[in-house]
């Protein structure tokens, strides 16, 4: 269940509280000096605002999509797979997690190989990070694509 439906509910729990506490049999003197309508009541709308505030950023996030289907090998395709030059996935490369390999994938680095052919300034002004950490990335994607 998602945190901000759970704090919109404590929210109206709280709203529902405040019109229990402010029945028809309160006079006007007490309801002025009663402090738990009032405390009632601004609780709910911290709620509210709680539950805004958690509510998800991007709600396309949340479509599922389905799963992929399997597809049998033939020796055709193990073949081929043999004859084809090996990529090597960017996470290999210290330093590159799956959030910044999406990214690298973004700018049309797929393989430790294109990375190795990369510009250390380009990236670093493209990625907004330092250079010296995209120096690094090139250097062990180059000692990556050496072995044999």
């Amino acid at each position: 269940m998602r945190s901000d439906y759970v704090l919109y509910t404590i929210a109206i729990i709280f709203f529902v509280l405040t019109a229990i506490i402010v029945s028809p049999f309160v006079s006007q003197a007490e309801l002025e000096r009663n402090l738990s309508v009032v405390a009632t009541a601004v609780l709910g709308i911290l709620f509210i605002g709680l539950g805004y505030l958690q509510r998800p950023k991007n709600p396309e996030i949340e479509v599922l999509e389905p799963a992929p289907t399997l597809v049998a090998i033939t020796e055709e395709t193990e073949v081929a797979a043999e004859t084809a030059p090996t990529v090597t996935a960017l996470t290999e490369v210290k330093g590159i997690g799956e959030k910044r390999a999406e990214q690298l994938k973004g700018l049309d680095i797929n393989s430790t190989e294109k990375l190795a052919e990369a510009s250390a300034k380009n990236l670093a002004r493209k990625l907004k990070i330092s250079l010296k950490i995209t120096a690094k990335w090139i250097e062990n994607a180059k000692k990556l694509t050496e072995k044999p």
